[in-house]
């Protein structure tokens, strides 16, 4: 059968080349890669034994895409906050929360497009570009700022390794922590009596 519900199957063989049923051909990893940033959907199966090993072949392509630029997507802090969520209680929260993140991420960029799409056309020639460019820096700090909130919000007990607290946070920040140390003592409460 060459599609599972509209999706594509690849067939992943033991010398690990992959076979798109879809076109009756080979594909590599960088071929995928294609098939995803053009929407296309795929489920990736082992050969053998039929399971599913779309997660594993996603990661992969990730990683080589990651090792081939130099240009990492993903910061290195971001990676072992990841990392601290294995066999963690929050777990099983985190694939959705990133999920939302992201689909919220591809959204302000969707309104950002159509807002530089607005300007340039009622720029005459496209010649000052100078709007476009704020608009878009502005969109990337408040991206940027809604990521690095959501990802604190997953490890609010994490330690703090740059200025101290009161020249580093502002006031609403500082409460935050606050109610986060509360927190913390009545968690320790909490296991004291048990």
């Amino acid at each position: 059968m060459a599609k599972n519900e509209g999706q594509v199957v690849i067939k992943k063989y033991a010398n690990r080349r992959l076979y798109n049923t879809g076109t009756s051909t080979y594909v590599t990893l960088e071929d995928l890669a294609k098939m995803v940033k053009k929407g296309e959907e795929f489920l990736v199966q082992d050969a053998k034994t039929g399971e599913d090993i779309t997660h594993s072949v996603l990661t992969q392509i990730i990683f080589e895409q990651e090792s081939k630029t130099g240009n990492t997507l993903l910061p290195v802090s971001f990676l072992r906050q990841l990392i601290t969520y294995y066999g963690d209680q929050m777990q099983m929260v985190v694939p959705t929360f990133l999920e939302h993140s992201m689909k919220t991420f591809a959204d302000q960029q969707a309104q950002m497009r159509e807002q530089m799409t607005r300007t340039l056309g009622e720029t005459p020639l496209a010649k000052n570009l100078q709007a476009p460019m704020q608009l878009m820096e502005e969109q990337v700090r408040r991206n940027t700022e809604m990521f690095r909130q959501a990802v604190q919000m997953f490890t609010p007990f994490a330690p703090q390794a740059e200025a101290p607290r009161e020249t580093r946070k502002p006031a609403d920040v500082r409460d935050l922590d606050d109610l986060k140390e509360q927190l913390r003592s009545l968690q320790t409460r909490l296991d004291s009596m048990t």
